[in-house]
Parts: C-alpha cells; structure tokens; sequence
C-alpha cells in the first residue's frame, strides 16, 4: 500500500475509533534493539532498512563506556576528545534517525581506568567520570553538530538488579546494596545526559524481571534482587533520583506465554500495572510513565526449550494486547530483530538466513496502530489553531538543524474536513519536532479530532504523520 493511502486509512480508521470520544487515542514508541545486525554486521544498513519496512518508530543500542573510552581521555565531558571511539555509534544514530526513527542510548560498563582495573559490572570509584562521560555522549548526539542527529531517549545501566550487570547486590551481612550503589551511578549519569541536552528523557532502571530477596551464596549463580524490591529500596536512596520513565524488562520464562502467572516482587507482563501502582506510591509520583525497553520470546529449533515461530506471532499479538489498554505504557522494544550466531538469544522476527518468521508479518500491522510518530494531545476547549509538536527528526538528520520542512495540515472531526492549511515553511530545531499551527476554528471539549501532515522538503524527502487531538 503507497505511505500516502496508508495515512488515509489511518485517519480514517482512527477516526471511526475516536471520534466524538474522550478516551485518548493509543501512542507508543515501538521497536528493536539488535547491536549484532544493526550495530557491527556488514550488512547493517540493509537491516535498518528492514527495520523500517517493519514499521519500528524506536531501537535501542547500549553505549559501552569501556569500549567507547578504553583510555582515559584528556577532557571527558568533550564529545570530541581523541580518546573517543563513536565511529558505529555514529553510524547508528544516523541509520536510524535518517529513517525518520527514534534512537535510545542505554550507558553501561564500566571501562577499567575508571573502577580500579575491575570488570564492567563494578561501578567506578570517581562518579564524576561517568558525569563527564554521560554528558559527552548526550551532547554529541543533541542535532547541533553536523552528520550527527539527535537521540532523544536514554537510560542509564543495564540489569541492575542482577550480579551479572551491577556487582554486589548484596553486603557481607545479606543487606540489598545494588539499589544504594545504582542510585549513585544513575545519579551521575542523569546529571551528565541533562547537562549534555537538556531535552533528552532520560529512564531509570532497566530492570530484569525476576530475582531474589536475599543472596544465594551458591558457586557459579549470580546474585540478584527481585526487581520490585530494588525499586522499593531505591525509592528510598538519597538524595532523591529524578527520572522521565521506569525501564523495565518483563520477560516470561523461556518457553512461556505472555499471560504467565508470576509472584511479587518478580514482574513479567501481567504485573505492569501493578510495578507502575508500586512506583507511584513509593517514588511519590503519578502515572510513572514505563518503557519496555526488552521483550521477546526465543524460538525453536534455536532455542530448543523455546516456543514455535507460530507461537511466537501469537505471543507478540497478546502483549501488545496486554499493554495496549495501558497508557502508561510508552515504549515497547523487541529484543531481538534477527537471530546471529554471535547472540544466543533466539528471538529475532527473522531467521539467521533473513528469512522471515510469522511475527515479522505481524510485527508492522502492531507498530502502526500504535506509532509513536503519530502523536495524542489534549487541548484546552475554546483554543483557536493549536500549535502541536509533530516529530520530523528525519530531516534534521538529513539535512541538518534548521532545514526548512514544509507542511500541509488537515483537520478532521467525525470524517469531515474542519480545515486546512497549505504548504509552509518551518525550520527544524535540532530535536527534529517542529512546531505547527492546526486549522481548528475552535476546539470543542469532549471531542476528538484527527490531524493530517504531509511534509517535504526542498530535497523530496517526504513524511506523513497523524495526530488525535482532544478537547479538555
């Protein structure tokens, strides 16, 4: 189907859902992360390509400190000092911001110089490296410097709450220790990444959906903490961590289904609602936002003891299903895009071969209903032309801060055309959302409108987006 019929029938379906409604329209960040194949293979610029074939809005790669700073470098807080390495980072950001697709940086692994000589897993002795550090990666990839676009989403640390990722959990005496440490580490990192820019979003956590509530103490296991106890603990760490999002990683068991039952403190899928209750009331928040930033199911004959390919289209069907209804829910990254020998996850859309699996038919169908590109906004009732912010960051990666977009808008209530606006020109800030006027008369409360965009620019790059407005 052409992109432009597409919209259409986007607009036309969304209509029909919202019109006339005061239930808010679905949105949510919807993607990959697959550092093998869209990060290191030779043939990555090809699977990005694939990538956005399948509709994905998002992917996430992890920024390893210690690989991107083997050494010590003369001026940390620089994007570019000469101890760098950015090179496939760079190349990354740019492959998926150039398809109009939202980059998310996960910082983590400590490099050598900085703890001690120890491994990754340890934190650094000085937080303020990781400061200098986390601000160097942020402000590098800000849109402000040219050939390299902006990545508006981070988190810091992988996994926490398991020894393989963050080391110790627990002190001599059996106490949880990780929440006090990682509370530091996110501390530093979340200080760098808002002094590098100011608009990046930054999430805390990233943690893995099951564990323990007191150590093992067994040869060859990794020590963890269920992830609803570190949060808990963490809530408690001072001074007080600032966050944009709760990261989570709510897998099922391998060879489980999506609806599995799983006890408290562990949180797979069914218990997001009730981490995001816990997280309100222990942070002290409301509608802590969540991203999932890690999902998937392995698949046979890979993964002996995993699902069938059909089962796995199936599984993915019901959890977005889970999530939908849930508006907190923001983002939703599938773990991974293809299977590679180099991995051993089995949980790619396609086989090792590219061939596809059932889900990657499936996969773009789930992404466009859902796409974050598309925004839901509420307006006050009686506002005349509303500005919106509608993300067009594949320009500005493109073309660079400040090409100029042109736009033509499209309002519609109930099917029917409220007005319209031709083509204009707007210069893309380097977050790459610009700012448009949508030709509403007047917004009237309890109703909700679909707002079409076709924008160009002087190149023939082209994009469309969709916004649900609602009156409040």
């Amino acid at each position: 189907m052409p992109i432009r019929a597409f919209l259409i029938c986007a607009c036309v379906l969304a209509m029909g859902a919202f019109a006339g409604s005061a239930r808010a329209a679905d949105h949510m960040w919807m993607g990959f992360q697959d550092d093998p194949n869209l990060r290191w293979r030779q043939d990555r610029t090809a699977m990005f390509d694939r990538v956005g074939q399948l509709n994905a809005s998002v992917v996430r790669t992890t920024v390893y400190w210690s690989r991107i700073a083997p050494k010590r470098p003369a001026h940390a807080a620089s994007p570019f000092d000469r101890a760098y390495r950015f090179a496939d980072l760079d190349e990354f950001v740019r492959n998926g911001a150039r398809r109009g697709i939202a980059v998310m940086l996960t910082i983590w692994g400590t490099p050598g110089w900085a703890n001690g000589g120890k491994a990754q897993n340890v934190a650094p002795r000085r937080m303020a490296d990781l400061t200098a550090f986390a601000r160097a990666v942020a402000e590098r990839y800000d849109g402000t410097h040219p050939g390299l676009p902006s990545a508006q989403f981070f988190s810091v640390w992988n996994e926490p709450n398991l020894g393989l990722f963050l080391t110790p959990q627990y002190d001599r005496n059996g106490k949880p220790v990780s929440p006090i440490v990682y509370g530091r580490i996110y501390r530093a990192a979340y200080a760098g990444i808002k002094a590098g820019n100011p608009a990046a979003q930054v999430a805390i956590g990233e943690t893995a959906p099951r564990g323990r509530t007191q150590p093992l103490r067994q040869a060859g296991t990794q020590e963890t903490l269920a992830p609803q106890t570190f949060a808990r603990l963490l809530a408690k760490a001072r001074p007080k961590v600032r966050f944009d999002a709760w990261a989570h990683h709510p897998y099922s068991t391998l060879g489980s289904g999506p609806r599995q039952s799983m006890s408290y403190p562990n949180a797979n899928l069914p218990k997001v609602r009730t981490f995001e209750e816990h997280l309100n009331k222990w942070f002290k928040r409301k509608n802590t936002p969540i991203w999932i930033t890690e999902y998937g199911f392995e698949t046979k004959p890979g993964e002996p003891h995993g699902v069938t390919p059909a089962q796995q289209a199936r599984y993915l069907n019901q959890a977005i299903g889970i999530i939908r209804p849930q508006p907190y829910v923001k983002m939703f990254i599938w773990f991974i895009f293809k299977d590679d020998p180099s991995s051993s996850w089995q949980s790619g859309l396609l086989n090792r071969n590219g061939s596809p699996k059932p889900a990657a038919a499936l996969f773009p169908k789930l992404a466009s209903q859902v796409d974050g590109r598309n925004p839901v906004v509420a307006v006050r009732s009686g506002t005349r032309r509303p500005l919106v912010r509608v993300p067009a960051f594949e320009f500005a990666a493109r073309g660079g801060a400040g090409v100029k977009v042109y736009s033509t808008v499209r309002a519609y209530l109930d099917g029917k055309l409220v007005g319209a606006l031709q083509p204009r020109a707007v210069a893309a800030p380097p977050t790459g959302y610009i700012r448009l006027p949508v030709p509403i008369p007047r917004v009237m409360k309890g109703y909700e409108y679909v707002v079409s965009f076709e924008l160009t620019d002087a190149h023939g790059n082209r994009a469309y987006r969709y916004l649900t407005l609602g009156g409040a």
